[in-house]
C-alpha cells in the first residue's frame, strides 16, 4: 500500500473500514496511476534533456570540424597561393558558411547515426559525416550567394549580403562559384578511395545540376521578360520548388548519410519521393510566413552588426527602406500565396492583382495583402497544412523500415508549424 492509501487508513475508524475500504482502494490506484505520470512524462523530460545535451555536444563537434576543413583549405595551394588570397578566403567562408542554423549539415549527421543505430560509431566516421554536412552547407553557401545578387536582396542571416559589402560587390559572383569548387575539392580529399566515391560524386553533380534548373526556373518566372501573373500556376510553382530546394535541402543530407553507411540511393526511391514532399512544403511555409508570419519571431526585423549599419542606412536611403516581414510581394516572387490568389480571384480582386503585385509602395503591398485576406488564405493554408501533414504521416508509419521511420519523423517534427 501507498503511503497516501496507508494515511487515508490510518484516518479511518476501525468499524468503517468496510465503508472506506473502497476510498482506499481508489486511493491506492490513484497512487500507482500518480507514480506512473511521473515516471513517463519525468522520463521523457529527462530523455528530453539528454537529446538537448547531445544536440550540443554534436553541434560543437561539426563547428570544431569546420575550423579543420577551413584550415585545410586553406593550406591548399589551389585555393589559397598568396597571403592577400588566403584572407580573403577566410573572411568569405567566416562570413557566408557557418553563420546560419547549420540544420542542413545537422541533418546529415543525424540521419547516419540514425542509420547506424545498434553500432558503435568511432570519431573517424563521425567526422566523415561532418565533412558531408558541412559539405552540404558549403553549398547552400554558394547558392544563397549567388541568390542573393539576382535577387538584389540587402541582409542575409541578420548581416548584410556579402555582395553588398563595399570591398566585395560582384566579385561575390567568382566567390559562389569557388564555393561549389571547394565541395568537390573536399570530396575528392576525404573520399576518394571510399568504395562509394563515385555514386557520391554523381549524387552531387546531380543536385547542383537540379538546382541549378530550379534557379534558372525560377529567374525566367520571376526576372526576365514580360511581368505576368497568369504563368503564376501551382504547376510551374511546385516545379520550381523541387528543384531550387527540396533536393538539395531535405533529399541531398539523407541521401548522402545512406552512402557513408554504404546503401545505394537507387534501392530508396519512395524515401527521396516523400523528402521532396517536405520540401516543398517547408517552402509553402516559407511563402505563408513572409506575409503573415511575426517578423520579430521570424527575424525578419534584422539585428544588423552594428559596424553595418551606416552602410545599411545608405543603402536603403536610395532604394526602399526596410520591409517588417518579407518582400515577396514587391519582388514579384512566383509565390505559393499569389499562385492561389490567381486560382481564387474574381474579375474584380484580379484586377487588383494584377494592378498592384510586384511595387514596393507599401499602399500596393497593403492592397495585395488585404486581398489574400479576402480569400481566406490563411484557413487555406492552415487546411493545406494539416492535410499534408496527415499524408505524411500515414506515409512515414507506412515504411517498414524503422530507421528510415525515424529519419523522416525527425525531419517532419522540425518543419511541422514551425513559426520561423
Amino acid at each position: 500500500m501507498g503511503a497516501l492509501a496507508a494515511s487515508i487508513a490510518s484516518h479511518v475508524p476501525s468499524g468503517l473500514l468496510s465503508v472506506g475500504g473502497e476510498i482506499i482502494r481508489k486511493a491506492w490506484r490513484l497512487e500507482d496511476e500518480l507514480k506512473e505520470l511521473l515516471r513517463v512524462h519525468g522520463g521523457r523530460a529527462a530523455g528530453a534533456e539528454q537529446q538537448g545535451a547531445a544536440r550540443e555536444q554534436t553541434k560543437e563537434r561539426f563547428l570544431r570540424a569546420y575550423e579543420r576543413l577551413k584550415g585545410e583549405l586553406l593550406n591548399d595551394r589551389a585555393f589559397s597561393f598568396t597571403e592577400e588570397t588566403g584572407q580573403w578566403v577566410a573572411k568569405m567562408l567566416d562570413y557566408n558558411v557557418p553563420g546560419g542554423k547549420l540544420n542542413r549539415g545537422l541533418s546529415v549527421i543525424d540521419s547516419y547515426m540514425l542509420l547506424r543505430e545498434g553500432t558503435e560509431v568511432d570519431d573517424e566516421d563521425f567526422y566523415l559525416a561532418c565533412v558531408l554536412g558541412w559539405c552540404v552547407e558549403w553549398f547552400q553557401a554558394s547558392a544563397l550567394m549567388l541568390d542573393d545578387i539576382t535577387d538584389n536582396a540587402y541582409t542575409r542571416r541578420d548581416n548584410l549580403c556579402w555582395y553588398k559589402l563595399p570591398t566585395v560587390g560582384l566579385s561575390a559572383i567568382n566567390d559562389g562559384v569557388l564555393l561549389k569548387c571547394h565541395v568537390q575539392a573536399i570530396i575528392k580529399r576525404y573520399f576518394k578511395e571510399k568504395f562509394y566515391f563515385l555514386d557520391l560524386m554523381e549524387l552531387w553533380n546531380e543536385i547542383g545540376l537540379q538546382t541549378a534548373m530550379g534557379q534558372m526556373l525560377d529567374l525566367i518566372t520571376t526576372h526576365t521578360g514580360a511581368k505576368d501573373l497568369a504563368r503564376y500556376r501551382i504547376q510551374g510553382y511546385r516545379r520550381i520548388v523541387k528543384y531550387k530546394t527540396s533536393y538539395y535541402s531535405f533529399y541531398l543530407p539523407v541521401a548522402c548519410a545512406l552512402l557513408l553507411n554504404g546503401a545505394k540511393v537507387s534501392d530508396y526511391v519512395e524515401l527521396k519521393n516523400v523528402l521532396i514532399e517536405m520540401g516543398v512544403y517547408f517552402q509553402i511555409q516559407d511563402d505563408y510566413l513572409d506575409c503573415f508570419g511575426d517578423p520579430e519571431v521570424i527575424g525578419k526585423v534584422q539585428k544588423i552588426d552594428p559596424s553595418l549599419v551606416l552602410t545599411i542606412v545608405i543603402l536603403m536611403a536610395s532604394v526602399r527602406p526596410i520591409d517588417l516581414v518579407g518582400t515577396d510581394i514587391e519582388d514579384y516572387k512566383c509565390s505559393w500565396l499569389i499562385v492561389q490568389a490567381m486560382e481564387l480571384a474574381n474579375e474584380k480582386e484580379m484586377k487588383i492583382l494584377y494592378e498592384n503585385y510586384g511595387k514596393s509602395d507599401p499602399e500596393c503591398v497593403a492592397a495585395m495583402k488585404n486581398i489574400y485576406k479576402e480569400l481566406d488564405l490563411q484557413d487555406i493554408f492552415l487546411e493545406y497544412e494539416s492535410r499534408v501533414y496527415k499524408h505524411l504521416v500515414s506515409t512515414i508509419d507506412a515504411e517498414p523500415n524503422r530507421a528510415i521511420r525515424e529519419i523522416l519523423k525527425s525531419f517532419l517534427k522540425k518543419i511541422y508549424r514551425r513559426k520561423k
